[in-house]
């Protein structure tokens, strides 16, 4: 099996900034892209950002220059930098990758059970 595991949430004021990592553990042979989403209440699920196994990034428009993925291949995790962060960051961030987990599988999508982000002054 492969497990996600987020990390970082927390409560921060407005404009203030949090780095949340996220762990793949378990039998995985690669990773392809890794995501982070996020999930406010009454909304519905957005991605958020993603890297490429090549390292290419992207982002949605809302978080363009503050908030920054990277990943670390060899640890097999993957970091979401947030900065100046606004009450509309508000929500429930997931890590989400796409991994096989042997020459012979074919990619699968895997989630991790999410991590409370709140930004309140």
């Amino acid at each position: 099996q492969v497990q996600l595991v987020e990390s970082g949430g927390g409560v921060v004021q407005p404009g203030g900034s949090l780095r949340l990592s996220c762990a793949a553990s378990g039998r995985i042979f690669t990773i392809n892209t890794m995501n982070w989403y996020r999930q406010a209440p009454g909304k519905e699920r957005e991605l958020v950002a993603r890297i490429t196994g090549g390292g290419s990034v992207d982002y949605v428009d809302s978080v363009k220059g503050r908030f920054t993925i990277s990943r670390d291949n060899a640890k097999n995790m993957v970091y979401l930098q947030m900065n100046s962060l606004k009450p509309e960051d508000t929500a429930v961030y997931y890590c989400n990758i796409i991994a096989a987990r042997g020459s012979w599988d074919q990619f699968r999508s895997y989630w991790g059970r999410g991590t409370q982000v709140t930004i309140s002054s």
